[in-house]
């Protein structure tokens, strides 16, 4: 049977991956068309490569070697032809399938400021996105005789990108036309203690206030001009102001999409049974949550359900409903058990953890029970958001040993005390020598380590026991860290404590 990959990103890749590894009747020969012409990378640490924390050769995926598969990197898809049951390439290669994958994920969007254009291909020099393996060079170089950054909104990847600019001896000030920074996971009152933390870091940053144009001159980057009239001197700006997801070889094909390419519970399209949307590009029942994990969720059920034969996608743990008043990164209060909407902050000198309901457009349910402890002096924020007996959200800033608590009671469902103020005070007890329940050590095997993949202590254990002596050969064997890298010391720290006369692990690759 002829199937037919549209996308060879962190999803694409990994549905392959997924589906060979299953395929042991050979059920399927496999074309893959990749618009980028390098391998599939791991784009969530792209800004560990602007922060020098990663070497771009160390985000490389692994592509199988399989007879049965043909990788056409650098060859985008142009058009598709339901009817027949062909896409066409940018070589213009026909490719005839029998089931068809999209897996097109999202380009950069790239506000309209006057004298900045709208596609991210053609940007004026000095002005840069962060979506691809060559944007990240490109900023990388672009540092070697920057004096002066902007950084133009201030979500995940914003902040991450700003923390990296500043590593790097740039002058780097933050422009977020929201009241909050990071707004879905964080409040006013977090936002507040986030503004400290970044002013001790030397990061400037203007909040509430967006920018409406760039000045150019000689046909280079000179500054930005923010709404207030006010014009921020700039030989830099990277933009990221999140995605557009791409829906556009759908669309033309007559293919129904909203936000993304529309499917059901099955993953399949509606209006084609052989057409299926997974990642960045699919609009699911439940809504999208624009995390990794949701897509490599949706490739390992997409490639059990087809390589078992039935061409519906095998159900797996229910995700809830997304309300359409709610940003679709905000969970609500039934969030799924698994810890996939847990969101880190891969910022170096800044702390941020949020997960569950958080956020400046939490859901108004007077059954959600809130605490704070908020101290934006200090650079310290910690709320936790409670459900009977169970914490359904959390929100923590500046507090780096409570948050990794708050994550184990988070992900691992377990009770909470009578009075959930205990959550909150050792933010005010100094350094702990206790072990806390976020210690890798003290986990119970079926507890999630990389909730990105689903690693549990368990495998992590066999896998060390198996002969895995690095954290290499544990990420090989296990997948664990090569998502959003968030579990890498918590990974390092169990390998080391269940080999210590090896040598120790390093949970990072400098350049």
């Amino acid at each position: 049977m002829r199937l037919v990959v549209v996308g060879h990103g962190m999803v694409g890749s990994r549905f392959v991956e997924d589906l060979l590894a299953a395929d042991h009747a050979g059920k399927y020969e496999v074309t893959v068309l990749g618009a980028e012409a390098c391998e599939p990378y791991n784009r969530v640490l792209l800004s560990e490569v602007v922060a020098g924390a990663y070497d771009l050769a160390a985000l490389t995926l692994p592509t199988p070697a399989h007879p049965r598969l043909t990788v056409r990197r650098g060859s985008a898809a142009v058009s598709l032809d339901r009817e027949d049951r062909v896409v066409v390439d940018s070589d213009g290669l026909r490719h005839r399938y029998d089931q068809l994958v999209l897996a097109t994920g999202a380009v950069a969007r790239i506000p309209p400021l006057a004298g900045l254009g709208t596609d991210p291909r053609s940007l004026v020099p000095g002005v840069h996105a962060l979506r691809t393996i060559d944007d990240a060079r490109e900023i990388v170089a672009a540092t070697c005789n920057a004096t002066s950054a902007v950084v133009l909104g201030a979500g995940v990847l914003g902040l991450e990108v700003a923390c990296g600019l500043a590593r790097r001896g740039c002058e780097v000030t933050v422009v977020h036309p929201a009241p909050a920074m990071m707004e879905r996971q964080l409040d006013g009152a977090a936002s507040h203690a986030l503004e400290g933390a970044m002013s001790r870091l030397g990061i400037a940053h203007r909040v509430g206030v967006g920018a409406d144009g760039v000045r150019i001159e000689r046909g280079r980057l000179r500054g930005v001009h923010l709404a207030g009239g006010e014009v921020l001197p700039a030989d830099l700006l990277v933009v990221a102001t999140g995605t557009v997801v791409d829906t556009s070889l759908a669309s033309a094909a007559g293919l129904p999409t909203g936000r993304g390419v529309l499917v059901g519970a099955d993953l399949a399209s509606p209006a084609d049974r052989r057409v299926f949307a997974i990642g960045d590009c699919a609009q699911p029942p439940e809504g999208g949550t624009g995390l990794v994990a949701q897509g490599w969720e949706q490739a390992r059920r997409l490639a059990a359900a087809l390589t078992a034969g039935t061409g519906e996608a095998v159900a797996g743990p229910p995700v809830p409903a997304v309300p359409t008043a709610v940003p679709t990164a905000v969970p609500t209060a039934g969030t799924s058990a698994s810890g996939t909407d847990v969101v880190r902050l891969k910022a170096h000198g800044l702390d941020v953890v949020a997960m569950g309901v958080c956020g400046s457009a939490r859901p108004d349910d007077p059954a959600l029970r809130s605490l704070r402890l908020s101290d934006p002096g200090a650079g310290r924020h910690v709320e936790v958001v409670v459900s009977g007996d169970r914490l359904v959200g959390a929100t923590c800033v500046g507090a780096g040993q409570v948050a990794a608590d708050l994550v184990a009671a988070y992900t691992r469902r377990t009770p909470l005390p009578a009075d959930p103020a205990h959550l909150l005070l050792p933010t005010l007890a100094p350094a702990r020598s206790h072990t806390s329940a976020a210690d890798p050590a003290s986990l119970p095997d079926d507890a999630t380590v990389c909730r990105c993949n689903g690693v549990s202590k368990g495998a992590i254990t066999r896998a060390v026991r198996d002969g895995a002596q690095s954290l290499d050969e544990v990420a090989r064997g296990t997948r664990a860290t090569t998502g959003c890298g968030g579990c890498t010391d918590d990974v390092c720290a169990l390998v080391d404590a269940l080999a210590p006369h090896r040598v120790r692990s390093e949970p990072v690759k400098t350049v």
